[in-house]
């Protein structure tokens, strides 16, 4: 079952702070001067945690891009699979599923991003890599695990980087660290609330509940199993809500005057969702992808 929503339902989610404008400029005058963008993206919703502005100063500048799928630990292994086979039959991409915690699998990406600029493999002309992505997607710590020290600062937070820095990892290869940056507007309402539930915009521009019953619909129709060990419930023949009142029924979270307290169990399902406590979820698919684009271009034929 694909859940997605239409785009005729007004978009309640967007967040772009004042410090994105600034930094997009300065990404575009930097990008003039590197060999290979590094576009990290969230494996458990690449495409929506792909920032279409990125694709445009790529396409601009005729920059390939080595795809990071992160947080693959996180993600469903057969969807990151899909993905990786989708993303590999775009030009100029390669795309690659890890996590940034594992030294190991961080280590490969200068030699995947040598792949895409052969002619940069020398001690004369230097690989000259740049890390872009969304905002908590995993770049801070990405570029510390490159640099094998501690460069940028890391947190729970959206938007903790807010200026470039480039480090030489060597003789033969640097790289740039760049802010997290948002699109002004996010065009399909599923993929703000992906994001949202994701954590990679502002807690100010959310409200918990609602993107905690998005998230408990979605996960009924694709993991309705884990939801249930989880919890220790039946979820058959239950809605998002119902997940998040017997989230607070078992928890044993009320309010005064004994209702459950919504707030607090959405906040504890969220929460499990973004630490992977729930187990491998993948909230999109090559397949759900393209199932809400073309409800989402019928829509538009209507109107």
């Amino acid at each position: 079952m694909a859940i997605f929503f239409s785009a005729s339902i007004p978009m309640a989610i967007q967040w772009y702070p004042g410090h994105m404008t600034s930094a997009r400029k300065k990404a575009a005058e930097t990008m003039a001067a590197i060999d290979v963008v590094i576009e990290v993206v969230d494996a458990r919703l690449p495409e929506a945690s792909t920032n279409p502005l990125v694709h445009e100063l790529r396409k601009h500048r005729q920059r390939p891009c080595l795809k990071v799928l992160n947080k693959a630990d996180l993600a469903d292994p057969r969807a990151t699979g899909a993905w990786i086979e989708y993303y590999n039959r775009q030009n100029g991409v390669k795309a690659v599923a890890l996590s940034c915690r594992n030294q190991g699998e961080v280590a490969r990406l200068p030699g995947l991003c040598q792949s895409l600029a052969p002619h940069r493999n020398d001690n004369v002309k230097q690989l000259r890599m740049m890390i872009m992505g969304i905002p908590n997607v995993g770049k801070s710590t990405l570029m510390n695990a490159l640099v094998r020290r501690k460069i940028a600062k890391v947190g729970d937070e959206p938007a903790i980087t807010k200026s470039q820095q480039t480090h030489q990892l060597n003789v033969r290869h640097s790289i740039t660290d760049t802010p997290g940056l948002m699109w002004p507007k996010i065009e399909y309402p599923g993929d703000g609330l992906m994001l949202a539930a994701s954590h990679a915009v502002g807690r100010n521009a959310i409200i918990d509940e609602e993107v905690a019953t998005f998230l408990a619909d979605l996960l009924l129709a694709r993991y309705p199993a884990l939801l249930a060990a989880r919890y220790g419930f039946p979820v058959d023949g239950v809605d998002g809500v119902a997940v998040i009142e017997g989230i607070a029924r078992r928890r044993g979270f009320r309010v005064r005057g004994g209702e459950a307290d919504f707030e607090k169990a959405a906040s504890v399902l969220l929460q499990d969702y973004r630490d992977g406590a729930l187990g491998r979820i993948s909230l999109e698919t090559p397949a759900t992808r393209k199932t809400m684009l073309d409800a989402a271009a019928a829509e538009k034929t209507r109107e």
